[in-house]
């Protein structure tokens, strides 16, 4: 009967800062990214946008009153 292998445990500590390493390569991927596709959405023109139209209206003459209502207000 075989006995069981052991591992070293010096064997699994051969590159202690390559994983800490790839982690923050792998988040300023992330945050490059981010920017890119932030300004590529800042840069862009927007959909439909928006058309303001400015005129100006002249009034048009009001017709002459047909009668004239007077009201008289008392207090008591």
């Amino acid at each position: 009967m075989s006995t069981p292998t052991r591992r070293n445990p010096r064997a699994r500590r051969r590159q202690p800062l390559l994983r800490p390493a790839l982690i923050g390569l792998g988040l300023v991927a992330l945050l490059l990214l981010g920017i890119s596709i932030g300004r590529a959405l800042e840069d862009g023109p927007s959909p439909g946008g928006t058309q303001t139209n400015v005129r100006t209206l002249t009034p048009q003459p009001l017709p002459p009153a047909e009668r004239t209502v007077t009201v008289t207000v008392t207090t008591g």
